[in-house]
């Protein structure tokens, strides 16, 4: 992510702790943070806290002097890209839906020259609290945009709608809402991670992929835009925020699930390392050793990237190939075979189980390699370059963040 200015509004709830863990994260990936505390956030955290986290300096009062103009309620916005309030209480929600000005985070909210973020973070009848409810509907009528609520355990001992996220999502988001918007109006169809195909009740056939690289375009192809569905094989991967995702195991279980959505799809990805295989004599039980190895006979399973490639109205279809040997070869004559207007290839033995890959894409113009990049950012790259092709009259002007 771009480096980013951030001005980090702080609010009195008992969430304010979160908020000491986002700044670092911020400013671990680089960001300029300055925090603003209310006079409650301050009966929580103490400025000192941020302060030692953020290396800036904290203002908690509308009449701080050491702006030269003495106004830091409108300085701090102006010098920012972003104003987030993390946590934005109910009082604070309803300042910002009504424009109050009583204290410097209402204040800066309505002096601002960025964007406001407000990640919500109150007890859970408070949050259902109509009252609140209609406030919320405001900011978002307003143009302000919100994080969250969470849905889960609370200080007050009860459990329901009204956690802020936690910072790692909050980061993530952000780091989203920024991106160019390529894809938008899209909606994206993908396959991720193994396949496991049984033979008995305990035992399967299956590979080393870990899914990382397809979850990771599920993230890319989100933050451009799209409406994502994540057609996935088991992996120990947590489903990113805003993608619909179906499990599955087996190769036909994946088939039958992307053709139950391909209709609704403008593009379909197939990252999935499915098996070519299933077995046909499989056991409901547990094979047990009787001094013979037992005999297991394969079928052929479904070509999923086909046969969605062949449909009379098949969308935009991208493939990927992993080999061992011959990459660009055998996965240019992959490419023409199943008729896909874009091809990601790698090497397996350097992409699965990884968190960095290499690939090279191909298409109808010819090959572009990619240089070796942590799986985010290759995810990124096959995103911008599907977008070009999907829509070649995008102008990096239109591609404008959230």
């Amino acid at each position: 992510m771009t480096a980013r200015r951030i001005l980090l509004g702080v609010t009195g709830g008992v969430a304010a702790y979160k908020s000491a863990e986002l700044v670092r994260l911020f400013v671990k990936a680089g960001h300029d943070v300055t925090v603003a505390m209310s006079e409650a956030a301050c009966r929580f955290v103490t400025p000192l806290t941020f302060q030692a986290l953020s290396g800036n300096p904290v203002y908690t009062t509308l009449w701080d002097e050491r702006p030269q103009n003495g106004m830091a309620h409108i300085d701090l916005s102006r010098a920012s890209d972003v104003f987030l309030i993390a946590p934005a209480t109910a009082d604070c929600i309803a300042n910002l839906a009504h424009g109050l000005c009583g204290d410097l985070i209402g204040t800066l909210a309505a002096a601002r020259a960025c964007p406001l973020i407000v990640a919500p973070a109150m007890n859970r009848q408070m949050w259902e609290n109509p009252p609140n409810q209609r406030n919320i509907r405001q900011l978002t009528e307003d143009g302000i945009t919100v994080f969250g609520p969470a849905y889960g355990d609370q200080a007050c001992r009860e459990t329901g709608p009204g956690r802020m996220l936690e910072p790692e999502e909050i980061a993530e988001r952000l780091e989203s809402f920024f991106r160019p918007k390529p894809l938008a109006g899209k909606r994206v169809l993908m396959t991720a991670g193994p396949t496991f195909e049984p033979i008995d009740a305990v035992r399967g056939i299956t590979n080393t992929s870990s899914g990382k690289m397809g979850y990771a375009l599920a993230r890319a192809c989100r933050d451009a835009g799209a409406r994502v569905t994540l057609v996935s094989g088991p992996t120990a991967l947590s489903c990113p925020f805003d993608v619909r995702r179906i499990d599955v195991q087996s190769a036909q279980q994946m088939h039958q699930a992307v053709l139950a959505e391909t209709a609704s799809a403008d593009i379909f990805i197939g990252v999935a390392a499915v098996a070519d295989y299933h077995v046909v004599n499989r056991s409901e039980k547990k094979l047990k050793k009787n001094g013979s190895a037992p005999v297991i006979e394969l079928a052929e399973n479904p070509d999923i990237l086909a046969t969605v490639a062949s449909l009379p109205a098949a969308p935009f279809c991208v493939g990927f190939a992993a080999e061992s040997e011959n990459l660009i070869d055998y996965a240019d004559a992959k490419r023409r075979r199943k008729k896909v207007p874009l091809l990601v290839a790698n090497l397996a033995r350097e992409a699965m189980g990884t968190d960095d890959n290499t690939v090279t894409l191909l298409d109808d113009a010819g090959i572009h390699p990619l240089p070796a990049m942590l799986k985010d950012d290759v995810a990124r790259a096959i995103v911008d370059h599907l977008a070009r092709l999907v829509d070649p009259t995008i102008s990096n002007q239109e591609r404008t963040p959230g």
